[in-house]
């Protein structure tokens, strides 16, 4: 190859899709077709228009279900849709974790506030989309929390925290064997995330990451350091990695054709291992991919991704046949979705008031929609109906972050307007994350159903009627309070120009927070109710006697009996949080572990093993770079969630 030819597989061009590399006929290299995003393909007039690709429900909604299966289908749907579109590359997953309660971009990663999370579905979602032949990419490498000032931000966060907190799902999906990877926008320690040397040092040398690294659109900013740091490929345009620039730079002995070599290499591998080569992209831009499958998948997603947060009184499941008169509903319609790259403008969207109807298709029940607007009006229709469904909402999108945690638009007016006149009301929570609910106390139910995509009133009314047992957990913790963990403007959103975001709360961020400061949140990091319910029996812990090998050596293995206590079969996920050793000085009360969604028929006992790793018991040594196994007593907690512990033990290591 020529350094004309080498080039252009290092930087984008102006095409059909949103990122663009050149195909080479003379050494027949295919051309690599990017598109967004994490949601689902985002159409343009180029790529089929409206309607042409599913909505699915929003990442975090998905990482609700805490459920890998559910999540490599939905990856592999979604992928299939991208390669029927002739793309290659889906520019996901999006696996940043929720530092911040209002940014921007929560509703697009699929970590929740929690690292382990992130790092057990990763995998799944990965695998889903590379199974299909086309190239996952992970993104946004490395500590985007922030969408305010994103693009001059700098997240100023020590090694020790981003090996513990922030980089875990990213070695998950290496692990997975994850081809590309984003760097992002924000700077990483006053350098920018596409030239530091630092972190893709981190990424490429310390995690073993073997893909090729793009920048985030006109995320580049020099020639030299972008190439010497890591940065492999330029996008969407060759600013800094066009062949003048990069000629300049080889005569200057600023860098070498080894640098280059290097880039384009990862990249032709990296298409290599996809099968690039052998099958390239056929698929039809202008095609409509989505199908009833697809459609009915994005229905059973919205369903079980649906969190159960108050049942008071067993109101859910409604009864289809004692509905009475009417069922009234309020409120949203169409807020399903968040703003931005990982936006996809859908074909339809079924309303809560169709999904509602149509569960109940054939009865005398009527079911009357009123958008809630007049108070007086819509309290007077709460008090003839026997059942009031409020459907509250907002949503947020790239390139800013949420003002506050409040819904708006008079909406919590609304529900304590409704719940006052009808003592049968139930709350949907249409959200990008957390969200305050000051009425949560005077209603009886509340499901967080998140952003839950064009299906999202099927969905719904399959978890009204108890066709889906609800077995979601929530992925963020539900605060009492706008910035209920007390970050300062140093933290968030950043002081100084350009602005510079410090971490001084270290790996105190979400749950962790509200244990080490003993503050009762509105609800927990991984609460979710069922129509059953389960009871922890017993709890056993069987040490490992060989030496560990490596990261992923067993520690320990944990077996929790867990009973089905209810009528009905339902699904549990256990969770395992880890106390470390007090001489472990700076991690927080407990962290999530492990976690295992199982399948229980009513009464049944089952058996369930959690496997702790030479890894779950370390810590990141910043002075040896390298993990340190911790020495002392551990304590074992598993629970329904991180308030809801049932089980402890404690071990030696």
């Amino acid at each position: 190859m020529n350094l004309t030819e080498k080039l252009t597989m290092m930087h984008g061009h102006y095409g059909q899709y949103v990122g663009n590399i050149y195909g080479n006929d003379r050494l027949g290299i295919p051309p690599i077709n990017m598109q967004d995003g994490p949601q689902g393909f985002r159409t343009t007039k180029k790529t089929g228009g409206d309607g042409t690709t599913t909505a699915w429900p929003s990442a975090l909604s998905i990482t609700a279900s805490w459920d890998s299966t559910l999540m490599y289908n939905w990856a592999n749907a979604m992928a299939t849709e991208f390669k029927n579109k002739g793309a290659n590359v889906a520019l996901a997953p999006g696996i940043g974790i929720a530092r911040v309660s209002n940014a921007g971009r929560n509703f697009e990663y699929m970590c929740g506030e929690d690292p382990t999370l992130g790092a057990t579905l990763v995998g799944s979602v990965v695998t889903g989309i590379q199974d299909t032949g086309i190239i996952a990419n992970a993104k946004h490498w490395i500590n985007n929390e922030i969408e305010d000032e994103r693009m001059r931000v700098s997240s100023n966060v020590n090694e020790r925290v981003r090996f513990e907190l922030y980089y875990p799902p990213f070695q998950a999906a290496i692990d997975a064997g994850v081809l590309s990877v984003m760097c992002a926008y924000n700077r990483i320690n006053n350098v920018h995330a596409c030239e530091n040397n630092d972190t893709l040092s981190h990424l490429k040398d310390t995690m073993g990451f073997q893909g090729w690294v793009m920048s985030d659109w006109t995320a580049t900013h020099s020639t030299t350091n972008s190439l010497l740091a890591g940065l492999d490929q330029e996008m969407p345009m060759g600013l800094y990695y066009n062949e003048n620039r990069v000629q300049d730079a080889l005569d200057a002995g600023e860098v070498s054709m080894e640098n280059i070599d290097n880039s384009v290499t990862r990249i032709l591998t990296s298409m290599y291992a996809i099968g690039m080569f052998d099958a390239p992209a056929v698929g039809d831009p202008m095609a409509n991919v989505t199908s009833e499958a697809h459609n009915q998948l994005a229905r059973e997603i919205a369903a079980v991704s649906t969190v159960l947060a108050k049942n008071t009184g067993d109101l859910l499941p409604l009864s289809k046949d004692s509905l009475g008169e009417c069922v009234a509903v309020f409120g949203d319609e169409t807020t399903v979705s968040g703003g931005g790259s990982g936006h996809v403008n859908p074909a339809y969207i079924i309303t809560p008031a169709q999904g509602i109807s149509n569960a109940i298709s054939g009865s005398a029940t009527e079911v009357i929609y009123n958008a809630g607007t007049d108070l007086t009006e819509a309290t007077e229709l709460a008090k003839k109906c026997s059942t009031a469904v409020v459907v509250v909402a907002t949503s947020s999108a790239e390139g800013s972050d949420r003002e506050n945690l409040s819904l708006g638009n008079n909406q919590d007016e609304l529900v304590s307007a409704i719940a006052a006149a009808n003592p049968r009301t139930i709350v949907s929570v249409r959200s990008p994350g957390a969200v305050l609910m000051p009425w949560v106390s005077e209603v009886p139910a509340v499901l967080l159903s998140w952003l839950a995509g064009q299906e999202a009133g099927n969905g719904l009314a399959d978890v009204l009627f108890g066709e889906v047992n609800p077995s979601a957990r929530s992925p963020v913790t539900m605060p009492n309070k706008d910035n209920e963990v007390g970050f300062t403007e140093v933290q968030y959103p950043g002081v100084g120009q350009p602005p510079e975001a410090r971490y001084l709360e270290e790996l105190l961020i979400g749950y962790r927070w509200y244990d080490a400061n003993q503050v009762t949140p509105v609800f927990p990091f991984g609460h979710g109710l069922s129509y059953t319910t389960f009871s922890y029996n017993s709890m056993s812990i069987e040490r490992s006697l060989a030496p560990p090998t490596d990261l992923k050596s067993p520690v320990a293995e944990v077996t929790v009996k867990v009973t089905n206590t209810g009528k009905r079969d339902g699904s549990e996920v256990v969770q395992l949080y880890l106390a470390f050793p007090h001489s472990a000085a700076g991690e927080p009360p407990k962290q999530l572990k492990a976690f295992s969604k199982v399948a229980i028929r009513a009464s049944e006992t089952v058996e369930v093993k959690l496997t702790l790793t030479q890894r779950d018991v370390s810590i990141w040594d910043s002075d040896a770079h390298a993990w340190a196994a911790a020495r002392g007593e551990f304590n074992v907690l598993v629970g329904a969630s991180a308030s809801a512990i049932r089980l402890n033990r404690s071990f030696l290591l």
